[in-house]
């Protein structure tokens, strides 16, 4: 019986599919076809039923899913270092006046291109991006093969980037949703949209089947000066309104009453969990183990590059996996490797929305995968991937990316993106902004 043809074979290496059954194959392989996965199974079968046009050899590697980064603000990489040691008040009044004075279309797309060079360098495949001028940051990601969730970004605040007013922002969205490949509407937050922009943009993301993503409840100031404005809680607000729902993406949720975690896991809501940012940030710690024992999907995020400092999610699965043992009532079992890791893959494409597309190696989905490279003194000796994933794996293990069944990394060489030149548009850039020590644009309180 002859072999069957398929475009690409990643054989020979341990594959872990963060599968409903969290399947392992310490001697596995992946077959894939028209960027789709068409077979997983022990290596010496699949090299028996396929021929292969290209092939990757894993040996000594760890193949897994790419990673989800289910909260990010790509093109913030340009301001990277300019907003350090802040609380987020401040931090957010220094960077809204910089984006003002320097942001459009194309030096977003200069900036997401960099940005998908260091997230495919650090294995993420995916990413749920916020930001102005997502029409062009989804131009860029497209060209350099990363897949990017955006749509269409609502903050009303004085002299945006995009010279845009809330009503003509509105007029134009349903394009984007309908033709521009936009897959999400992301209102910043309730305390930057007032209660009826929130219910005309949570129509527009109905309208079109769109997932709904914003920012909630990320630290006590914030629910403070909501709740003083509204008279409810930033989650609570959105429960009121009717934009609680299987639809809808939470980012941060760090600030939340038992209630609210109720209100959240009732709906079917999802939380994009972003725990370096909410750290550096003082944000506070968000109760990841109480929202995923109310069975409310939770995937990892990197937020913006200005306040986390970096695009990738190792650092954010580690931080994860220990982050919650600490406090009142410790738990060294609160979290954990596997749900970190599940997170930062399955988990994460659930609550963005794409789960049936990717976050996890299964017949028919996506192929987006990622090969790490274990011989390495520090992922030495190998008991368990999903502990090594978790508390020693980084950024730099990563040697080969795949998304949509495209080699977009081969040997820590990218292949979709002039690294070189990005780096150097994106320093020019930078070396145009203002002096950061400009008095900023008081930012809505």
């Amino acid at each position: 019986m002859s072999a069957t043809p398929v475009d690409l074979l990643v054989t020979g290496g341990a594959v872990l599919t963060a599968d409903d059954a969290d399947t392992y194959l310490p001697d596995g392989a992946v077959a894939i076809r028209a960027g789709r996965i068409t077979a997983i199974g022990a290596a010496s079968d699949l090299a028996r039923q396929y021929t292969p046009a290209h092939t990757i050899d894993a040996t000594d590697c760890l193949v897994l899913p790419g990673l989800v980064n289910a909260h990010s603000h790509l093109a913030m990489n340009l301001f990277r270092g300019r907003a350090d040691d802040v609380d987020l008040q401040t931090f957010l009044e220094r960077l809204v006046a910089a984006e003002s004075a320097v942001l459009t279309a194309d030096v977003v797309a200069s900036a997401v291109r960099l940005a998908a060079a260091e997230s495919i360098r650090a294995g993420v495949t995916s990413a749920m991006d916020m930001y102005w001028f997502p029409e062009a940051g989804l131009a860029a990601a497209d060209a350099a093969g990363f897949r990017l969730v955006t749509g269409p970004t609502f903050m009303d605040v004085p002299g945006p980037p995009d010279g845009l007013d809330f009503a003509e922002r509105l007029r134009r969205a349903p394009r984007f949703l309908r033709d521009g490949g936009a897959r999400c509407v992301t209102p910043h937050s309730t305390y930057t949209l007032d209660p009826d922009q929130l219910l005309e943009v949570a129509a527009l993301a109905r309208e079109h089947g769109a997932l709904l993503h914003i920012h909630a409840a990320e630290n006590p100031a914030e629910v403070e000066t909501v709740h003083a404005r509204h008279g409810r809680r930033p989650v609570e607000l959105l429960h009121h309104l009717g934009l609680l729902g299987p639809e809808t993406l939470l980012a941060h949720a760090v600030d939340l009453t038992d209630h609210e975690i109720d209100l959240i896991a009732a709906s079917g809501a999802g939380v994009a969990h972003c725990p370096v940012s909410n750290l550096k940030l003082a944000s506070g710690i968000a109760r990841v183990p109480e929202l995923l024992a109310a069975g409310v999907p939770v995937g990892l995020g990197s937020d913006g590059a200005v306040s986390a400092n970096a695009l990738e999610l190792f650092t954010p699965m580690r931080t994860a996996a220990v982050l919650h043992r600490v406090g009142a009532g410790a738990d060294a079992t609160a979290v954990g490797a596997r749900a970190a890791v599940r997170m930062a893959t399955v988990e994460g494409a659930r609550a963005v929305g794409i789960g049936g597309l990717t976050g996890s190696l299964e017949l028919g989905k996506a192929a987006d995968l990622i090969v790490l490279d274990l011989n390495r003194p520090h992922l030495t000796p190998r008991h368990d991937p999903w502990s090594m994933l978790a508390y020693a794996a980084g950024p730099g293990d990563v040697r080969d990316t795949v998304i949509d069944g495209r080699v977009v990394m081969r040997d820590r060489r990218l292949l979709t993106i002039d690294e070189g030149a990005a780096v150097k548009e994106l320093d020019a850039l930078a070396a145009a902004l203002p002096n950061p020590s400009d008095r900023p644009k008081r930012y809505p309180s």
